[in-house]
């Protein structure tokens, strides 16, 4: 019985997988690359600007490798993916792509030969860009150097490496209505609204995932998690004790802000590019994200201030607080107790809206593997104590920081969380430079 089953449901699995591979798209002829000089020098530069709003690098350049000729490692859920070479080399890249194969990835998460594009890639965020930006970002990938490069295979669990299961994905949440404006909005909103959901795919990162690895509607900007870390709701749901306006919000999209500190992890590379984007385009973006975290309540600034005068916890209620503070004075206070006099910290870690998540991810990611930034530039500098320090003393100090700096409950077996992110490998850097490709277009 038990076999006659499992043969029927080997059926099933067969005849579903011919059916969807029959559902795959048809190829696009493929064509010679356009002459880099057959696109108007206004259509490659905006195409640069929105390639740093879009942080199109992240994925499609690989550490100390070639600009947009891919092979970044991106871990999900249900296993690696690797991003594509998206220079115009004819070979391993788009050189074959036409502008019409180009808009359909954008849009429909389709490439060139008919195969489905994993939701890694951001279509369903894409797919509201305008024709004109997805023109734009054609004559700017199609103008850089070419780049013979094979991204790495995938490496995805079962069923998810069979690309036609793709199709249900999009059927349950790829919307391609294109972008309409508000006309209860300002210009400005509505171009802030334009990029942040369109092209900056803010929500990617910032909104909550259900079980089928779709961004949940219900839930837009509630927070999320990206590579290993907490991505901070961008809604009235954020439980930072320092309000956030819009000035602070450009601010930190631009380099550092000085009520809240300045970006790590994965978000650093979208502030570093953002810094050569026009400064319309990102006060837009973050004019936009300030309405939907609302405007900041006198609660909000009297809450903020008892925190930041919060006398010390009680060690003698609780030994792992004592040890805690003391591991604090002795690595952290030297720089982080001095209200903000060291150069680049802020007057007090009760600014800082990572202490008030969810989980201790984003601090201990910090205190593990320190702040980097590149040398030759300004910004913060933090060393790891991934080796100074025990499991049991980081978990400590995080305790007794999350004690000390904010008013939320501790959080739950914090050593066991030290022991995950202790073997990861750093990603803490604040401030990557913009990448070499668009800051020569924007020159």
């Amino acid at each position: 019985m038990r076999i006659r089953h499992l043969v029927a449901l080997l059926l099933v699995l067969a005849v579903v997988g011919v059916g969807l591979t029959f559902l795959q798209a048809r190829p696009l002829k493929p064509t010679d690359a356009p002459p880099a000089s057959s696109f108007a020098p206004e259509a490659v530069r905006r195409g640069a600007e929105l390639a740093a709003i879009g942080d199109c690098a992240s994925c499609h350049t690989a550490p100390n490798g070639r600009p947009y000729a891919g092979g970044v490692a991106l871990e999900t859920p249900y296993g690696t993916i690797h991003g594509t070479n998206v220079t115009p080399d004819p070979d391993t890249g788009i050189g074959r792509w036409s502008a019409q194969a180009f808009a359909r990835a954008m849009r429909e998460g389709v490439d060139r030969e008919g195969r489905r594009l994993y939701p890694a890639f951001p279509y369903s965020h894409y797919t509201r860009l305008a024709g004109g930006d997805i023109d734009a970002l054609y004559a700017f990938l199609m103008t850089r150097t070419p780049v013979r490069a094979t991204a790495p295979e995938n490496r995805l669990r079962f069923p998810y490496g069979f690309r036609p299961i793709v199709i249900g994905w999009n059927w349950l949440y790829l919307d391609r209505k294109r972008f309409r404006p508000d006309p209860t909005k300002s210009d400005q909103w509505n171009h802030g609204a334009y990029l942040a959901e369109a092209l900056g795919h803010c929500g990617a990162c910032h909104t909550p995932r259900t079980r089928f690895g779709g961004e949940d509607p219900r839930a837009h900007f509630n927070g999320g998690v990206a590579e290993g870390w907490w991505a901070p709701p961008l809604n009235q749901t954020s439980p930072s004790a320092e309000p956030w306006t819009a000035d602070g919000l450009y601010a930190y999209l631009r380099s550092w802000d000085a009520a809240h500190g300045g970006a790590v992890g994965p978000m650093a590379a979208v502030t570093a590019n953002l810094a050569g984007a026009p400064e319309a385009d990102v006060r837009a973006i973050a004019a936009y994200v300030a309405e939907r975290m609302g405007p900041p309540q006198p609660l909000n600034k009297a809450r903020r201030d008892g925190l930041m005068a919060r006398a010390e916890p009680d060690g003698s209620r609780d030994p792992a607080l004592a040890r805690g503070g003391a591991v604090y004075q002795g690595a952290c206070a030297q720089c982080h107790a001095t209200g903000g006099q060291t150069p680049f910290t802020v007057p007090s870690l009760a600014q800082h809206t990572s202490l008030f998540g969810p989980v201790p991810d984003n601090v201990l990611q910090v205190v593990l593997h320190g702040i980097r930034t590149p040398q030759g530039a300004a910004g913060p500098l933090m060393p790891g104590f991934a080796d100074a320090l025990t499991p049991a003393q980081v978990a400590d100090l995080a305790a007794y920081l999350r004690a000390r700096f904010t008013d939320q409950p501790p959080w739950p077996d914090v050593e066991a969380a030290v022991r995950r992110i202790r073997g990861q490998p750093s990603q803490a850097v604040p401030a990557a430079p913009v990448d070499g490709a668009v800051q020569k277009a924007l020159d």
